[in-house]
């Protein structure tokens, strides 16, 4: 049965991946796209999400623009990683259409609410800004909500600082208030999205598709492959945000385990870790759970496919 979701991202090279992913999959009906702060200013991540649903072809998709910074802390964005507009080096037309009148939140709160209960799926990539102030200002949708599921944190390690992951770090209040709303909350860490890792193999795969998508993600891929050699020592980088996609899609190539998670907001060392409680046996009723491991090569496989029946989405023009 087709799962209808709403993405809410800061794109962002990881994103720009799960946005193909989404809309390239049979399984998932992409609703809206709502964006925060984040991987760069507002600005920037606004633009690349309308350049992105033109490249792509998400025509009569809604993309609206969202909180330009957290809810208490000073903006942070992961510009040695994403570069100068969020994108690295990849280089898109400016838009045809302007972000949807409405602000994120709205979006958000309308599509939950407009939905059967159980009905919608969020998936979450960048801070969790937008779905904490949703929860605040519409607090009735945290019983109507399927699941959401989220790009963010680790059980046991970190990007920013050795224990804290970029999403859950730029707004750790924002996070606690998602992780704590009582709705069920998948947590897709950098424990199993450190395993996606886009080999030469991978990269050689979207070329091999010859078409525009094709080209935007071997762009990506060659941006984060840059970024992650100079920065975090890694050969071939993680593509993080695409697994939390795939958790929806194929749930059985990201394995997962029911757990509570907090997350630590006043720690000299250790703000913006999230704190996963994993002794004894999993906890029936507990609404979190975290992801342990994930299949590289059905992960991948998902990912090409989805990117290859995007086609050419911009063939209509002519």
């Amino acid at each position: 049965m087709t799962r209808k979701v709403l993405i809410d991202c800061d794109p962002g090279i990881d994103d720009a991946l799960a946005l193909m992913l989404a809309h390239g999959s049979p399984e998932v009906e992409l609703l809206a796209v709502t964006v925060c702060g984040g991987n760069q200013t507002l600005e920037k991540v606004t633009r690349n999400a309308l350049c992105l649903a033109d490249a792509l072809g998400l025509d009569g998709i809604p993309v609206a623009a969202g909180a330009d910074r957290p809810l208490v802390r000073e903006p942070l964005t992961a510009r040695d990683i994403h570069g100068d507009t969020g994108l690295g080096l990849v280089e898109l037309p400016e838009p045809r259409y302007a972000p949807d009148r409405r602000h994120a939140v709205e979006v958000i709160a309308r599509t939950v609410l407009d939905a059967q209960p159980g009905e919608i799926t969020l998936i979450a990539t960048g801070p969790l800004t937008n779905l904490a102030l949703a929860i605040r200002q519409y607090p009735e949708i945290v019983g109507r909500v399927r699941e959401v599921v989220l790009m963010g944190g680790g059980v046991a390690t970190g990007n920013v600082t050795p224990v804290a992951e970029f999403n859950v770090a730029v707004d750790p209040e924002a996070a606690r208030a998602v992780f704590t709303a009582g709705w069920p909350v998948t947590m897709v860490g950098l424990d199993t999205t450190h395993q996606s890792l886009a080999t030469p193999e991978v990269e050689a795969r979207f070329a091999g598709l010859g078409t525009r998508p094709g080209e935007i993600a071997v762009g990506l891929i060659r941006s984060y492959r840059h970024a992650y050699r100079h920065n975090q020592a890694f050969t071939d980088p993680p593509c993080h945000d695409p697994v939390a996609v795939a958790r929806v899609i194929a749930p059985e190539f990201v394995g997962v385990r029911r757990a509570p998670v907090d997350v630590e907001l006043h720690g000299e060392l250790t703000a913006g870790q999230t704190v996963v409680d994993l002794r004894g046996l999993e906890p029936e009723e507990c609404p979190t759970a975290v992801s342990t491991e994930l299949d590289h090569a059905g992960f991948w496989d998902l990912v090409v496919d989805a990117v290859r029946a995007l086609g050419e989405p911009r063939a209509q023009e002519a």
